[in-house]
């Protein structure tokens, strides 16, 4: 079963970023992402979409 919500580490480990890169993008807003006290959290749905946005040729 593929998790739903995943960690900033399970994030970096997927796209095979560093921790402190895929943190940024959450931060910035670029990745999109979402605060559980102060743990982000990234939905694996938003992910995907910003997998496709990057394949169309978006920038960061």
């Amino acid at each position: 079963m593929t998790k739903e919500i995943m960690t900033v580490s399970q994030v970096a480990e997927y796209l095979q970023l560093s921790e402190m890169t895929t943190y940024k993008l959450v931060q910035e807003g670029k990745l999109p992402g979402f605060k559980i006290g102060r743990h982000w959290r990234v939905k694996k749905e938003d992910l995907n979409e910003f997998i496709e946005r990057l394949k169309n040729g978006e920038r960061l």
